[in-house]
């Protein structure tokens, strides 16, 4: 087995154990359960499993590149849109325990500075993508001259984590939030003159 195909297992073998288990009482022997390596072959590869829910984060940023980074649309803000939707629309194969189990990663970040790195990797892509999104369309005419890209990037940002939390803690549906940002763009960010069409 390649290097890649081991740890492509090992992170199929964190996402089930995670799944399982949950943040607080997960073990290297759960994922090992999970995976075809030992316990001793995991601590081969990563010290512990703070080491190795490192790399998973990792691994999951990677995924979420991979899944935004493709968006598009004949317009700016179609483009716009479409991003919103790549990040509100969770991929098939999540799992609610999942979402639980990551949302308390994240809830680690304020003491584990590793944590915190590569979570804040993930909102400030976002926000470099919305960003470059925001200014292509200022510079085209589709977007109001006085909005701000940085600033409704964050905006967005906020939001769009906000509305995955809920998701998680509250059973909410992203429909409300995705509904209500279409809304946000035409009245907060498409210049006077534009419209978004149906």
């Amino acid at each position: 087995m390649s290097d890649g195909d081991t740890s492509e297992e090992i992170m199929g073998a964190t996402y089930r154990a995670l799944c399982a288990h949950g943040y607080a009482d997960l073990t290297m022997q759960d994922i090992a359960d999970e995976s075809e390596k030992s316990k001793a072959a995991l601590h081969y590869h990563y010290d512990s499993k703070h080491d190795l829910l490192c790399a998973f984060l990792d691994y999951l940023y990677d995924g979420f590149v991979e899944r935004t980074s493709d968006v598009e649309g004949e317009a700016p803000h179609e483009t716009l849109l479409a991003l919103v939707d790549a990040v509100l629309d969770k991929p098939d194969d999540d799992s609610e325990e999942f979402g639980t189990a990551i949302l308390e990663i994240r809830a680690q970040a304020p003491y584990e500075p590793r944590f915190r790195e590569r979570l804040t990797r993930f909102d400030e892509y976002l926000a470099d993508e919305l960003t470059d999104i925001l200014e292509a369309g200022v510079a085209d005419g589709t977007f109001d001259p006085e909005m701000d890209p940085d600033d409704t990037a964050r905006f967005l940002v906020t939001v769009l984590t906000g509305a995955a939390t809920e998701r998680v803690t509250a059973g909410q549906s992203v429909e409300c939030t995705r509904r209500m940002l279409a809304e946000y763009v035409e009245t907060h960010v498409l210049a006077a003159d534009r419209e978004v069409e149906a």
